[in-house]
């Protein structure tokens, strides 16, 4: 039977609500006599009426540690650029991970190559402290800036918490990253000392990056000091011009002890790491967030919204070009511990993901809807070959989500299961709608808005609509916000970014749907929005429809002003093996529009593709594809460094020229 979108699911427990972190929450702020809250969106609503009182509530809780108390919450309520949080306060995000211990796993890793290796929390805080205190003997101070080009390890994990536990400032690419795209994200951040990796593994294959990462070193003239892992092994040395210390040698260096050990806390303005946009249009934004900024909005949203506890194992499928790999790290701030695998997540076998989910005790389990339609089309169903007695949680994030999402977890892994989604993005380190444990699971529908996040749909007119679609904004300030742009002294890049469309609110860039129990679906990026004679169209629903037809494989629609103050709409999509686009296929395709959507919906033209355009993160580039066929050089609308399949473009290169030619 097929799931419609908002069809209930799965309700939870009265003892799973009951034993979740957010129930003991409300608890909690009942006793301190700060609010009495009978259900989240009594709770939601407290914490942004009252910002102060509930970003004060989440110090206390969480138990922030500082060398010196906050003089103030946050500085004003206005949303923009600048707003100051727990000023005067010192905190050191590592520290929050490393004051959990025990001989209990922290990280569970497995790659292509290597069987799953377990480390403790006991073995972790050692390895960091080890790492760090090789790092000070290098000459490393807070402030410092420190990158790695690094896979989804362990090494990876311990490196970016050896760095962030002195003070120095993190940033990170993923060594499958075309040169060019890692030298755009680091030689903006200009760093002190680079962790390479000799190479990588993808798919069985063995990609030698010495070469590569030596030719990068001749344009980052920043550089002092060079730490190499070796995951390949048998690789050519870096050349001798550079200072180039091994791995093996700074994890096995002095070890001063837990008691001796210093982390250096650092004041609320003080950058945690360069984060980078998708770089799928020019130069990729390097954001930085503060330290303290991150550590409250992700004990928050670990804690409350995933609803992580220490014991828990949780993974998610990532590579470390992305902010799920930092938001990974960061759900150990529960005590959770955390599963990375390097490698394809379909290699050696399709279903080698739920392998590593049953061999490392998983709890919690997240995934993009395209790993979710590769596990359909190959008809896995891990339920029928794997023991997942622990798992009691799914995320699925990275794109929109089909209420066929949901319901194949539910038909294919447990029954009884908290499938949950979110939405927010790298340029807050977080998410602005998410989970709580304590509602029912609706399909496709993400459950609420975020703690401390005052999320709206605007219309046109900028007027708050529920039950239809609008432009998401946030009218409230929140911790995680950026300071800053590299590069972007007077922050002009950082207005224009979300605050200058919509006055006074930041303007995310997604459509979305926010119905009256506060449920939310996201519908796209509003950039890549279909406007057809003034009516907008989110392009989810569209490859919802579209990729259930028998033979469609993979969709990608963009809208275009012609000159004549009309639009084209052409729907590009890719066959299955053996499928031609026939006359029957075309008006299947434009019938499922016409009914499932509206007439609106039904595109100007299908045109095959011979491949859809895809970043290294899984998502469909919609808006270079559309700045193609408006004219635009590719050059300036894409970077091939961050595409999943840089030479699918040159199809829409071509056909962008029939596009101009018609106009």
């Amino acid at each position: 039977m097929q799931v419609s979108e908002g069809q209930c699911l799965w309700t939870p427990s009265k003892s799973f609500v009951a034993d979740s972190n957010m129930m003991a929450l409300i608890g909690w702020l009942e006793t301190q006599q700060l609010v009495a809250c009978e259900n989240y969106q009594e709770l939601w609503q407290w914490s942004v009426t009252e910002p102060e009182a509930f970003w004060g509530a989440m110090w206390r809780y969480f138990e922030v540690l500082s060398d010196t108390p906050y003089t103030q919450v946050m500085s004003h309520r206005d949303m923009g650029p600048g707003v100051k949080w727990f000023a005067g306060s010192q905190v050191n995000f590592a520290e929050h991970i490393l004051r959990h211990e025990g001989n209990h796993a922290a990280i569970s890793a497995m790659s292509e190559s290597d069987a799953l290796r377990v480390i403790s929390w006991n073995e972790l805080n050692e390895q960091v402290r080890r790492v760090a205190t090789s790092l000070r003997t290098l000459g490393i101070e807070a402030g410092d800036k420190i990158s790695a080009v690094l896979p989804n390890r362990v090494e990876t994990v311990v490196a970016m918490l050896a760095s962030i536990s002195i003070g120095a400032v993190w940033s990170n690419a993923a060594p499958e990253f075309g040169t060019q795209a890692i030298l755009d994200r680091l030689g903006q951040v200009g760093p002190k000392l680079v962790f390479f990796c000799d190479g990588y593994e993808f798919n069985s294959g063995r990609f030698d990056c010495v070469e590569k990462f030596s030719d990068l070193l001749d344009h980052l003239p920043s550089v002092e000091n060079v730490v190499r892992v070796d995951v390949l092994g048998g690789c050519q040395p870096f050349p001798n011009q550079y200072c180039v210390n091994s791995w093996t040698d700074i994890v096995t260096g002095d070890d001063p002890g837990r008691e001796n050990f210093i982390f250096t806390r650092v004041g609320s303005d003080h950058p945690l790491w360069f984060v980078f946009s998708s770089g799928t249009t020019g130069l990729p934004k390097a954001i930085a967030h503060s330290h303290i900024g991150v550590l409250i909005e992700m004990l928050k949203f670990m804690s409350l919204h995933m609803n992580l506890k220490p014991g828990d194992n949780s993974f998610f499928y990532t590579t470390t070009g992305w902010v799920m790999f930092n938001l990974l790290v960061g759900m150990m701030l529960t005590g959770a511990g955390i599963i990375l695998y390097d490698g394809s997540p379909v290699y050696p076998e399709t279903d080698t993901l739920w392998r590593l989910a049953e061999e490392s005790d998983a709890t919690h389990f997240g995934a993009s809807p395209t790993y979710v339609q590769l596990m359909e089309s190959n008809g896995i169903v891990p339920k029928n070959h794997y023991a997942l007695t622990r798992l009691s949680t799914v995320l699925v994030g990275g794109s929109p989500s089909m209420p066929s999402t949901f319901d194949w977890f539910y038909q294919n892994v447990k029954h009884d299961m908290w499938v949950t989604s979110q939405s927010g993005g790298t340029e807050i380190a977080s998410a602005f709608v998410a989970a709580t444990p304590t509602q029912a699971v609706y399909a496709a529908e993400i459950q609420a808005r975020a703690l401390g996040m005052s999320i709206k749909a605007l219309d046109d007119k900028g007027v708050e609509v529920f039950d239809q679609v609008g432009e998401l904004v946030c009218d409230l300030p929140f911790p995680s916000m950026p300071l800053y742009f590299l590069n972007d002294e007077d922050g002009t890049r950082y207005n224009s970014s979300y605050f200058e469309e919509i006055s006074g609110v930041w303007r995310h860039g997604d459509f979305i749907k926010i119905n009256q129990r506060g449920g939310c679906y996201i519908y796209g990026r509003s950039d890549a929005t279909l406007n057809r004679f003034g009516v907008r169209i989110g392009t989810a629903e569209i490859y919802r429809t579209v990729e259930s037809i028998e033979g469609v494989s993979d969709s990608l629609i963009v809208c275009i002003e012609t000159d004549g103050g009309g639009f084209y709409m052409p729907l590009f999509i890719s066959l299955e093996n053996d499928v031609e686009l026939n006359d029957a296929l075309r008006n299947k395709i434009k019938s499922a529009l016409r009914n499932e959507c509206s007439p609106r919906h039904v595109p100007d033209e299908i045109v095959v593709a011979p491949d859809i355009p895809y970043t290294l993160t899984g998502k469909k580039l919609e808006v270079p594809v559309r700045k193609l066929l408006k004219g635009d050089q590719l050059e300036k609308v894409a970077s091939p460094g961050s595409m999943k399949n840089p030479d699918s473009l040159a199809f829409y290169v071509d056909f962008s020229k029939t596009v101009s030619a018609n106009s």
